[in-house]
C-alpha cells in the first residue's frame, strides 16, 4: 500500500506565495492605522514587519498573521496627541512586558472560557467592521470620509462618494478582482487567488493606464532599516503613571484580539494552537517593537484568513510576509505604490464573506433567546466600540445568564426517617445565583429538635454557598435545634470549620470535589 502524504515541498510554496500575498495586504493596513494612532507611516510599517516576524516565529499560532491593527490603534490616538510619540514608544514596551507575564502566568487558557456565541459574535462584528472599513476607499481623495485619520475608520456616512466614471472603475476593479479569487480555484491551485488577483489587475491598470487610486496615493512606504532607539522619556513614577494604564489596556486587547484569533485559525485548520506560548510571543514581538520605533501590534484576523485561505499554514508562511514588507520598504516601494487600491479593496471584501458566519443566521432561531442575544449584541458592540469591550460584554452577560438559569436548579426534599429526625436533601448547585432560594425552603421552626440536611447531590460552589451553610446552621441553633451536615467535602468541612463552632459537621461519606474558594483557604 503506497501512504499518500502531503508534499513538503508544496507546502513551502504555498507558505512562500500565500506570505506574499499577505505582505501586500498589509501595507496600506499598516499605513492606515499608523494614521489613525496620529504617527508616520512607517511608524505602522515597522510594527507590522517586527511584530509579524516575531510572532511567526516564536508564537504559539502557525499561520496567524500578527501586526499593527485598528483596536490598538484608537486607544494609541490620544496617548500621542497628549505626550506625543515617545511616551507610545515607551507604553508598546511595558505592553509586551505584560503580555509576557500574562503568558508565564499561563493566563492564555481563560480564552477557553469564552462561550461559542461570543466567538460568533465576535466574528460577524469583526466582518462588519473589515466591510465599513473597505468603504472609505469609494470616496474622493481630499474629501471627508477620505482623509488620512479616517482611512479605514471613517463613517460611511462621512463620504464623499465617487461620482460617475470614477465610482464605475473603482467597482469594476473590485469586482475583477473578486470574480478572479472566486473563480481561479476551478482552474489551478498553483497560486494563490489573491496573489493572482492583485497582480492580474495591477498589470491591468498599469497596461491601459487606468485613473485609479493607488497605494502610493495613500503615503510613501520608502524607508530604511529600523534603528534600535530607547524612548526619550522621563524615568520616573510620573511617566509610569502616564503610560501604565494605557499598556494595560494594550495589552488586553492585543491579547484577546490574538488569542481569539488563534481559535478562529485553530477551528479552520482543524489544529491546536497554543495560547500562553501566543501571549508570550505577542510581548516579546511588542517590547522589541518598541525598542524599534514600531506602534505595537497584536493578531490580525483579516490578514490571517487571507493567509490561511491562500494555503499558509506553516511559519514559514508568517516569516515571508514580514521579510517582503521589509523589502517592499527597502528596494521595492516603487513598485508596490503602484498596487491599485482597488485590488486590495477586492481581496478583503473576499475575506469579509469568508469570515462572517452566515450559518448565524440559520441557528438564530434554534438556539436559546439568550444565546441569540449575546451573539448579536457582541456583533453590535464590536461594530460600535472595539472588540475587547465587546468579548467582555458578552462572557458577563453569558455568566449571569448562566447563573440565573443555574440557581433554578437548586432543589431541596424533606421527609422524616425513622428515628423522628428531619431530613433534607440537597440537589443541585450552591453558589452566588441560589443561595436566596435555598435558605427560602427551610422552616428551623417547624421542623423537628433533630435536623439532617444531606449533600450528596449538590456541590457547594462558591463563598456565598458556605456563607449559607453557616447562616442556616446558625437558625437552627438559635432555634434550639441540632443539625447535622452530611455528604460533604473534605475542604467544605475545614473552611466550615474556620467559622467556629456553629455547626456540627457529620461526616458519612464525602463526594470527590472542591469548593471554588480562595479567600478562606
Amino acid at each position: 500500500m503506497f501512504e499518500i502524504r502531503p508534499s513538503r515541498v508544496t507546502s513551502v510554496k504555498n507558505d512562500l506565495l500565500s506570505g506574499l500575498t499577505v505582505a501586500l495586504a498589509l501595507v496600506p493596513e499598516a499605513v492606515a492605522f499608523a494614521f489613525v494612532a496620529g504617527v508616520e507611516p512607517l511608524v505602522g510599517l515597522y510594527a507590522a514587519f517586527m511584530v509579524g516576524l516575531i510572532t511567526a516565529c516564536i508564537g504559539g499560532r502557525p499561520g496567524m498573521i500578527s501586526g499593527a491593527t485598528g483596536a490598538l490603534a484608537v486607544v494609541m490616538v490620544s496617548l500621542v496627541a497628549e505626550h506625543g510619540v515617545e511616551y507610545l514608544f515607551a507604553t508598546v514596551v511595558l505592553m509586551g512586558l505584560l503580555q509576557i507575564l500574562a503568558g508565564a502566568l499561563r493566563l492564555g487558557k481563560f480564552i477557553r472560557m469564552v462561550p461559542h456565541p461570543v466567538m460568533m459574535g465576535f466574528v460577524n462584528g469583526l466582518a462588519i467592521v473589515i466591510f465599513l472599513a473597505q468603504l472609505s476607499q469609494f470616496g474622493e481623495k481630499g474629501q471627508p470620509g477620505w482623509a488620512e485619520g479616517t482611512f479605514l475608520e471613517g463613517s460611511v456616512v462621512d463620504v464623499a462618494w465617487l461620482q460617475g466614471e470614477a465610482m464605475y472603475l473603482m467597482l469594476g476593479l473590485v469586482l475583477l478582482t473578486m470574480a478572479i479569487i472566486h473563480f481561479l480555484p476551478r482552474l489551478t491551485r498553483a497560486v494563490p487567488a489573491s496573489l493572482a488577483a492583485i497582480v492580474a489587475v495591477s498589470l491591468l491598470v498599469i497596461g491601459l493606464n487606468l485613473d485609479t487610486r493607488v497605494v502610493g496615493d495613500v503615503a510613501s512606504i520608502k524607508g530604511g532599516l529600523p534603528s534600535f532607539h530607547i524612548p526619550s522619556v522621563p524615568l520616573n513614577l510620573e511617566t509610569l503613571g502616564i503610560i501604565f494604564p494605557y499598556a494595560v489596556i494594550l495589552a488586553a486587547i492585543g491579547l484577546i484580539e490574538s488569542l481569539l484569533t488563534l481559535r478562529l485559525v485553530d477551528e479552520i485548520t482543524e489544529t491546536r494552537g497554543r495560547g500562553n506560548k501566543e501571549c508570550v510571543g505577542q510581548g516579546v514581538a511588542n517590547t522589541v517593537t518598541g525598542f524599534f520605533g514600531g506602534m505595537g501590534g497584536c493578531a490580525m484576523i483579516g490578514q490571517s484568513m487571507i493567509n490561511v485561505n491562500s494555503g499558509g499554514r506553516g511559519r514559514l508562511s508568517g516569516i515571508t510576509a514580514a521579510l517582503s514588507l521589509l523589502l517592499f520598504i527597502l528596494v521595492a516601494s516603487p513598485l508596490i505604490e503602484q498596487i491599485p487600491l482597488a485590488a486590495l479593496t477586492g481581496v478583503m471584501f473576499i475575506v469579509v464573506i469568508g469570515t462572517f458566519e452566515w450559518s448565524s443566521f440559520r441557528v438564530l432561531r434554534k438556539i436559546p433567546r439568550s444565546d441569540a442575544l449575546v451573539l448579536v449584541l457582541v456583533s453590535a458592540v464590536t461594530v460600535a466600540t472595539d472588540l475587547a469591550v465587546a468579548v467582555i460584554v458578552g462572557v458577563i452577560i453569558s455568566a449571569l445568564v448562566f447563573a440565573w438559569e443555574h440557581a433554578k436548579h437548586i432543589q431541596v426534599e424533606s421527609r422524616q426517617d425513622h428515628k423522628g429526625s428531619t431530613v433534607y436533601a440537597v440537589n443541585g448547585p450552591l453558589f452566588f445565583g441560589s443561595v436566596s432560594s435555598f435558605l427560602e425552603q427551610f422552616d428551623p421552626r417547624r421542623d423537628n429538635d433533630d435536623v439532617i440536611i444531606d449533600f450528596a447531590d449538590s456541590r457547594v460552589a462558591d463563598h456565598s454557598g458556605l456563607e449559607a451553610i453557616d447562616t442556616l446552621a446558625e437558625r437552627y441553633l438559635n432555634a434550639g435545634k441540632t443539625l447535622h451536615l452530611v455528604h460533604l467535602s473534605a475542604e467544605c468541612r475545614k473552611l466550615l470549620r474556620k467559622a467556629g463552632d456553629l455547626v456540627e459537621v457529620n461526616v458519612i461519606e464525602d463526594p470527590k470535589y472542591f469548593v471554588a474558594e480562595d479567600s478562606l483557604g
